[in-house]
């Protein structure tokens, strides 16, 4: 693996709209400065607020952070078509497929987030733009090394996981929508770092904390259900929580 030479690399996921104040706030009290490195896993949209659209116009302008996608940005990529030209030829060509995208989407909350976007589409639909560019070249993992350690970073784990597979065999959806349990172990020599799965489904100990295994680290700590945002830095595994 590449060696990240940077001071410190810090990742955190699944903000769900989180207010862009309370992030700059958490990173402020990690002592994050401009040559260290954040990566979001993922989620940064979606269920509270404005759905997290001021974070990804945040990230447009970060050059030490980067997005991993997760499946929540995938699902607001998959309703793209909804932030083109409104046209009576356009509506008429969202089939029911389209049209069944959408209420996925929503149900999933992605209301908040869409609200947003068209709000913004008023007055900026140039940054609309942008975002949706910044998405579809939002990577889907992340190798980096700090602290004397290799590390895999993901959105959500791997799914159907083999020791022989290389990461790059795996499809998208394996790497989006993993669910692994307690037991689950990943590669040896390399810990795996995810979110996706909430730490409190592993049991009521873990709320609103991260946990660590053996060979992997979920950093979900449940943000839009009340719970405070978490840092993870990986040169130490130090936690850091607003």
């Amino acid at each position: 693996m590449e060696r990240v030479s940077i001071m410190s690399v810090y990742v955190t996921s699944d903000l769900h709209g989180l207010e862009l104040c309370k992030l700059k706030e958490l990173l402020e009290k990690a002592g994050f400065g401009d040559d260290d490195w954040l990566y979001i896993l993922g989620d940064a949209v979606d269920r509270q607020n404005d759905g997290g659209v001021e974070i990804l116009k945040w990230l447009l302008e970060q050059p030490n952070a980067q997005l991993i996608l997760g499946n929540h940005e995938a699902m607001l990529l998959s309703c793209e078509f909804l932030f083109g030209e409104i046209t009576e030829e356009r509506i008429e060509a969202l089939d029911k497929e389209k049209m069944g995208l959408v209420m996925t989407y929503m149900q999933n909350g992605g209301d908040v987030t869409l609200d947003a976007l068209r709000k913004l589409m008023r007055s900026s639909p140039e940054t609309v733009s942008y975002i949706m560019e910044y998405l579809h070249d939002a990577p889907l993992y992340e190798t980096v090394s700090a602290g004397g350690r290799d590390f895999l970073l993901v959105h959500s784990g791997l799914d159907n996981f083999d020791k022989s597979r290389k990461i790059t065999d795996y499809s998208p959806d394996e790497l989006l929508w993993a669910w692994p349990t307690a037991d689950d172990e990943y590669y040896d020599g390399i810990v795996t770092v995810f979110g996706h799965t909430p730490t409190v489904s592993y049991g009521k100990e873990h709320k609103g904390r991260i946990l660590r295994t053996r060979t992997w680290i979920d950093v979900d700590v449940g943000v839009p259900y009340g719970n405070s945002p978490a840092l993870l830095r990986l040169d130490d595994l130090e936690e850091i929580y607003l």
